[in-house]
């Protein structure tokens, strides 16, 4: 089918950044693709908040490591819609192995990060830009302050994130002017993530990092996604841009 309304897809829109920029994205006036994984529960709950905000809603899982599936995904958003004019490039995943424990990093561990981060992020913008092309959409991936300057996460995820910031800016020279390409960097955000990369000590390093924050406090799903809304949708001339996201944290410390 063909529509006039307009039609988002969120990789990773299960939970966290995802969730929140697929609601964004419905309270916008798009229609929305809901990629997840594994949590089909939680993306469920993810299109019941945007189909709340008026959005139709497509679900479906997809490993976006997995080239063929990334392929059929597009297939279906084309036939279900018949249009993409946004592209949230969100669905990444970690490790639990410490930044300093050197030798308990595999080399299957450190490339399922970077299947999904970076080739996974490369593979879904590929297989969009025919559609993103025909509509002059607009693209935001989601890298990470640790992507810029150094930081206490896994060395896989710095490095997969370094990554994303680096090929932001080359798909951004290199599919305009037809489709333009930023990237948000979030700072240590509240929820889930964050949980479970500092455990038991989430609260007193929150807490310490928001005292240091000159905004008082941490990131939240929200920023983000608002912050990604206004990439896609309006700032029409920015493009190849890494746009930091923790209330001048990094700039001022």
């Amino acid at each position: 089918m063909t529509q006039n309304k307009k039609v988002a897809l969120v990789t990773g829109a299960a939970t966290g950044i995802g969730r929140a920029a697929a609601v964004a994205l419905a309270d916008a006036g798009f229609d929305v693709v809901i990629n997840y994984s594994r949590s089909e529960q939680a993306a469920r709950e993810t299109a019941g908040l945007a189909q709340a905000k008026g959005a139709n809603t497509l679900l479906f899982q997809c490993d976006v490591s997995d080239d063929p599936s990334v392929r059929k995904m597009l297939t279906a958003v084309e036939r279900e819609f018949g249009r993409l004019d946004a592209l949230v490039n969100n669905a990444g995943t970690t490790t639990e192995v410490g930044p300093k424990d050197f030798e308990a990093m595999t080399a299957e561990e450190w490339d399922r990060v970077f299947a999904v981060n970076v080739r996974g992020m490369f593979q879904v913008t590929r297989a969009a830009v025919p559609l993103l092309k025909k509509a002059g959409g607009s693209i935001v991936n989601t890298a990470s302050i640790v992507g810029l300057r150094p930081g206490p996460q896994p060395l896989p995820y710095a490095a997969s994130k370094a990554a994303v910031v680096s090929l932001t800016k080359l798909l951004a020279y290199n599919l305009a002017p037809e489709i333009r390409v930023n990237a948000v960097a979030p700072g240590w955000m509240e929820g889930d993530w964050m949980v479970r990369m500092l455990k038991d000590k989430y609260q007193e390093l929150m807490a310490r990092r928001a005292k240091g924050t000159p905004l008082r406090r941490c990131a939240t799903p929200e920023d983000v996604a608002e912050v990604m809304v206004n990439l896609l949708t309006s700032n029409r001339f920015v493009n190849g841009e890494v746009v930091v996201i923790d209330g001048g944290y990094a700039a001022t410390t």
